[in-house]
Order: C-alpha cells, then sequence, then structure tokens
C-alpha cells in the first residue's frame, strides 16, 4: 500500500501486464477508430473500436468462427491460421466500409510486431477489402502463405471461394 507521497500505485491493467497505457495513448491521439486483431489458441478475433469517454465501443467484429458460420470456410480448417487471419480481416474490412468507417489505425496490444505473423495477415486482408491503414510492406505475409499453399493446395481453393462468398454478402 502508498504511504509516502512519493509513491504512485501502477494501473491495474498495467501491473498484470495487460495494456501499455503509452501505446494506447498514441493510438488514440490519432482519433481514428481502431482495428483490433488478437490471436487466440482457437481463432482469430478482429474488431473494429472507437473511443468513448464512457468505454471503448465495439463497431464491428469478426471472428474465425464467423467464417464457418456465414462465410463457408471449411470446419475442419483452422480458424486462426495465416489464411482464416487473411478473410477474418477481408471480411471485418467491408464490414467497416459498409458502415462508413474507411480508415483506422492498427492495434496489436502486446504482441511483438514479428514480419509476417498472422496479426499482419489480418491487415493485409483490411487493406485488400479497402480501409486505409498505415503500414509498411515489409511485415506482410507472402502471398504464397495468405493463401495457404504452405498448407494444402485444396486449401488455396477455400479462401477464394470464402473471399468471393464475403464479398457476395457485403455487397
Amino acid at each position: 500500500m502508498a504511504t509516502s507521497g512519493n509513491s504512485r500505485l501502477r494501473p491495474r491493467r498495467r501491473k498484470s501486464g495487460q495494456t501499455d497505457y503509452r501505446r494506447r495513448l498514441r493510438l488514440l491521439r490519432s482519433e481514428l477508430p481502431r482495428a483490433v486483431v488478437r490471436v487466440t489458441n482457437r481463432r482469430t478475433i478482429s474488431q473494429m473500436v472507437s473511443y468513448s469517454p464512457e468505454g471503448d465501443k465495439v463497431v464491428s467484429a469478426v471472428s474465425g468462427d464467423d467464417l464457418v458460420k456465414q462465410y463457408g470456410w471449411p470446419e475442419s480448417a483452422s480458424r486462426k491460421s495465416v489464411s482464416a487471419s487473411y478473410l477474418v480481416g477481408y471480411a471485418l474490412g467491408y464490414r467497416a466500409l459498409t458502415i462508413g468507417l474507411g480508415e483506422a489505425v492498427l492495434d496489436i496490444g502486446l504482441r511483438a510486431a514479428t514480419p509476417g505473423a498472422r496479426i499482419f495477415a489480418a491487415l493485409k486482408g483490411m487493406v485488400d477489402a479497402g480501409l486505409d491503414i498505415a503500414h509498411g510492406e515489409s511485415i506482410i505475409p507472402s502471398e504464397e502463405r495468405i493463401l495457404g499453399q504452405h498448407i494444402d493446395e485444396k486449401l488455396a481453393s477455400s479462401v477464394e471461394a470464402t473471399k468471393a462468398k464475403i464479398e457476395e454478402v457485403h455487397a
């Protein structure tokens, strides 16, 4: 417990290693919605989040489970692979455009910015859908990995079919 004037308690989410408040403040200063991408043990989750003084508001969200339920992604395929992450970002990009959001800033949380990561596959999907998000081309995974050709040739056709279904639903 802080007893002297020189002691200062750290915020709870910082103490537990969940939030980097300096990075969050820099993202919020842009006054753009945040494209939040998280990869869990089972799926990729992507959200468009806008700031509100009462608390952040999730404007739109897509997860790997939505790929299976709404867009025809194979049930047996991974929901967190590079290909699935790309399609989650692609679907979120189309949803964001339909509700009037044209640009955003990428929020990767506390994850390291490793080139070719699944987070950046989702970023590539959002950019391909038409969102304006600042990024460098060197961090994007290769086209071969995005299409899933490094896993299976059948997966590449599933990626194209799911991408067409996303365009059809949001057209």
